[in-house]
């Protein structure tokens, strides 16, 4: 704790705070300054994101650990900390925190226990799944967002779900089990889906792949360098809005 008493007006501000996919250069002005002035910065991983600001050359005033396995107590410190009108900063390891991320339950819990009497504002910048939306020339006035399949319970649900939407739907997916969902994604939408696959997406070895489910999956199964990925699976009935393309 900080160890003052805060005055009954003050209010603390939770700082929500897109850091770069992979490109340094893509984080804000604004971002830089509220990882500098903030109370405490909330990451993941104190090492991973320590090793960002320092290439970042950003001085924080505290890093505190906060992930998807962080006890009750953990939240209740954070907590404390806003209600005593200190200004924090959630980050993740990478992108928009709160997306496909254990952000959104920190900033679940805060709503219900203190509400409107602290903060919560969005500092916005890089995010995966818009980036790849942004270049996949797919229908994006409605989409639908899955983040990572369950790796069992749910999986097949979901894939039959998204064989049957109409709508463009992105996952993610990780180097270990890309192919494992392109095999699946054949199996259930056949080998005339069109898809894009972003991988490692501002990174020095970014790469998008987009054309049928088939020819995609021979170019990532068949390309030496992998990493993280990002999926748009065409809609099934707006064969119309697909972007013509045969690669």
């Amino acid at each position: 704790m900080f160890g003052h008493t805060v005055p009954p007006t003050t209010r603390g501000t939770l700082f929500v705070v897109a850091t770069p996919l992979g490109n340094v250069g893509d984080l804000s002005p604004r971002a830089r300054q509220v990882l500098s002035s903030a109370d405490a910065v909330l990451c993941e991983d104190t090492r991973h994101t320590g090793i960002l600001l320092k290439l970042l050359e950003i001085k924080p005033k505290r890093l505190i650990s906060y992930h998807q396995h962080s006890g009750l107590a953990r939240v209740e410190q954070i907590v404390e900390l806003l209600q005593f009108g200190k200004n924090l900063a959630l980050v993740t390891d990478a992108g928009t925190p709160g997306i496909s991320d254990p952000g959104n339950m920190l900033i679940k819990v805060i709503r219900q226990r203190v509400g409107d009497k602290v903060i919560i504002s969005p500092i916005p910048g890089s995010s995966a799944v818009l980036a790849l939306a942004s270049v996949s020339g797919l229908p994006t006035d409605h989409f639908v967002f899955l983040g990572f399949l369950p790796h069992k319970k749910g999986r097949q649900t979901l894939l039959k779900e998204i064989a049957a939407s109409s709508q463009t739907v992105f996952v993610y997916e990780s180097v270990h089990r890309i192919g494992k969902l392109l095999n699946e994604l054949v199996a259930i939408c056949g080998l005339d889906r069109y898809v894009v696959v972003g991988r490692e997406l501002t990174k020095k070895f970014e790469r998008v792949y987009a054309g049928s489910l088939s020819a995609v999956r021979a170019q990532v199964l068949g390309d030496p360098i992998k990493g993280e990925y990002v999926v748009a699976v065409a809609g099934r009935l707006r064969k119309s809005e697909i972007p013509n393309s045969k690669s």
